[in-house]
């Protein structure tokens, strides 16, 4: 448990008669995490006063579920840098240069590796976050404001009227209220389950890291090998030894632990992710791959659109990247192809070594500041084509999904050079392996008591503890957790248009229902009855469908802006 040196977020409670008297607009945002605080952020920015409560189901606001220290290990790394991380009130590295030697040392933080650029225990953002919320209350009250923070208040349903919305609350296990709102905020961000171990030795998530304490000293599986499965064996590796630096610098893992202890990552390609490589902050604008040239491709060619994206993203990785582009034949690549190109010559390597060797580079161009253009380019066009995936029609989503997306989601999604250091040493070490599950693999946790069986090919592998460590995966539009919302019919899946028939292009406009919350574009539930719009739903899990990329803070950051524009708007008169 990490010591928190700053005080308890106040509970500002407004006076009834004072919110009645001045007839404040008064908004709700459930969750107090990172989109939450960001939303915040923007609403205070209004020269309108407004009355804002936040409810969070914890009992300290402001630390977000991914960096709740009741969820994590102190081992885990956030996958943002300072540089990266949008200001609340002021940066990461501002607030830890503020903090002093000792309340560094109880977040594991050494003052001589404070920057920009460097990586910190997900902790530690928790801890920031909570301090931004305390700073955003004091500087919304100067402003004008009424903001109250419910701690230990957990939103049990959401009710559209017609003029309003209304909010019920659990306070305790006895005690319901509910209260009407103007507007209502859901950013209740990551949706893990309450109870992981659902049999004996089988996680269907890693978190809270301490439900991994059940685990043996026997064989263990981690399906997944992105950043949430280096935590998932970070987290049972610090549970039975060290990480220490040997004389040369070199990482070193040392345990006690008996020979048994064995883990072992697994995905259908084999590959661990890269390290995060150098590149210029803030992003330089990409010159082809453009939001003009994505917007005229959607008004041009609605039927068409994912092929002529791609050979817009053709167009400019080879001009970012000329050699690159060559390497990989991309002048004769598809969608359904381009992928396989890009990770060929990483799946000829074994990982570890690829790892070892992407980790040398990643730290030579840190240290000279070198650019790797095609990992710019892509990182960069992965923000551009979010604009065309709502759009795209039934059969092109599909094959985004299935092909292309996988491209821009291993470029974006590198992770910190001490995680990869960390896995080198558990191999070093006898503790680690990769195995490449393929597309037609057997997960069997049902015919054995504890564990999983994993079946590859002719292959068996059987595992004492299995951890699924996917990740946080799309959810439908029927499991939002307000059941009034559901009964109501004011959310419903996203609809995308059919593949229009070669002989109506332009007239075929039938929709079907594809997964994720039907919302329009400031994130409100789109629905036909005559009850109040003024609904936002900004939880990840229920945007992932049409917004593949929408994970992570800079996101939140995002959604927060645009929502809190549409409420400011209104409480000005603005009606949207």
């Amino acid at each position: 448990m990490t010591h928190h040196t700053m005080p308890t977020v106040p509970h500002l409670v407004p006076s009834r008669k004072y919110e009645m008297e001045t007839k404040l607009i008064n908004v709700a945002i459930i969750g107090s995490g990172p989109t939450g605080i960001y939303t915040l952020k923007g609403l205070i920015a209004s020269d309108t006063p407004l009355s804002i409560t936040i409810y969070e189901a914890h009992a300290d606001p402001g630390k977000g579920t991914p960096y709740h220290p009741g969820a994590n290990d102190r081992a885990m790394l956030a996958n943002i840098a300072s540089i990266e991380l949008p200001p609340v009130c002021e940066t990461l590295s501002e607030w830890l240069l503020a903090k002093t030697p000792a309340e560094l040392a109880l977040m594991g933080v050494a003052v001589e590796t404070i920057g920009e650029r460097e990586f910190y225990p997900r902790i530690v953002l928790g801890d920031y976050f909570e301090a931004q919320l305390k700073a955003l209350t004091t500087h919304a009250i100067g402003r004008g404001h009424v903001v109250q923070i419910r701690a230990s208040s957990r939103v049990m349903d959401v009710k559209l009227r017609r003029d309003d919305i209304g909010v019920v609350v659990r306070l305790d296990h006895e005690t319901i209220e509910e209260q009407a709102f103007n507007h209502v905020v859901i950013a209740t961000g990551h949706d893990w389950p309450e109870t992981t171990e659902t049999k004996p030795g089988f996680f269907v998530s890693p978190w809270p890291a301490a439900n991994l304490t059940t685990i043996g000293d026997g064989a263990i599986g981690v399906l997944g090998t992105s950043l949430s499965g280096i935590d998932a064996v970070v987290s049972v590796a610090t549970a039975r030894g060290t990480f220490l630096h040997d004389d040369a610098g070199n990482l070193q893992y040392h345990t006690t632990a008996n020979a048994l202890f064995k883990i072992t990552m697994m995905s259908r390609k084999g590959l661990l992710p890269e390290a995060d490589f150098y590149c210029p902050v803030p992003y330089a604008p990409t010159t082809i791959f453009t939001r003009a040239a994505i917007d005229a491709l959607i008004e041009t060619v609605p039927n068409g659109l994912l092929d002529a994206v791609f050979n817009l993203f053709r167009r400019q990785l080879f001009a970012d990247d000329p050699d690159y582009a060559e390497r990989i034949g991309l002048g004769m690549l598809t969608v359904e192809t381009v992928a396989d190109a890009y990770f060929a010559d990483r799946e000829s390597y074994d990982p570890f070594t690829w790892a070892a060797l992407n980790l040398g580079e990643a730290k030579a161009n840190k240290i000279t500041r070198t650019t790797v253009a095609w990992r710019y380019s892509i990182l960069r066009m992965h923000e551009v084509i979010l604009r065309a995936v709502p759009r795209f029609r039934e059969n092109d989503l599909k094959r985004f999904h299935r092909y292309f997306k996988t491209l821009f989601v291993d470029d974006y999604a590198t992770v910190p050079h001490q995680s990869i250091e960390r896995l080198l040493a558990l191999h070093r070490a006898g503790r680690l392996a990769v195995l490449k599950l393929g597309p037609d693999y057997e997960l069997d946790s049902a015919s054995i008591e504890r564990g999983a069986i994993v079946t590859v090919g002719s292959d068996r592998y059987a595992f004492e503890a299995f951890i699924d460590a996917t990740g946080q995966q799309a959810v439908s539009a029927w499991d939002v957790p307000f059941p009034t919302l559901i009964s109501q019919g004011a959310v419903r899946e996203a609809l995308t248009e059919k593949t229009a028939t070669p002989l109506a292009v332009r007239e075929d406009t039938a929709k079907i229902a594809t997964g994720g919350i039907d919302l329009d574009e400031y994130f409100r539930p789109r629905f036909d009855k005559q009850l109040c719009r003024n609904l936002y739903c900004v939880s990840i899990p229920f945007l992932l469908h049409k917004l593949p990329f929408v994970q992570g803070i800079t996101s939140a950051a995002d959604l927060g802006e645009v929502v809190a524009a549409a409420i400011i708007n209104h409480a000005e008169g603005r009606i949207i």
